[in-house]
């Protein structure tokens, strides 16, 4: 059977790629590029599977909006 699950990637203040999935609990990681970033996440997923499960409730993806605020 196959899921799907949503990916954010960030880069943070030193360059490195950070990816994170929401569904699943402590299920993140980082890279030096987004290749790097994506194979890492893959396996992570799979380690957080092993331990939590899968979700009871997989999340349809709507979208990201960044808002900017002057303060």
């Amino acid at each position: 059977m196959k899921y799907q699950f949503t990916v954010i990637i960030e880069k943070d203040e030193d360059g490195f790629y950070v990816a994170e999935v929401p569904e699943l609990k402590s299920c993140y990681t980082q890279g030096k590029s987004i290749e790097e970033v994506l194979t890492r996440i893959k396996e992570v997923i799979e380690l957080c599977i092993e331990e939590e499960g899968l979700p009871s409730i997989q999340k349809q993806f709507v979208g990201l909006h960044q808002i900017e605020l002057e303060l």
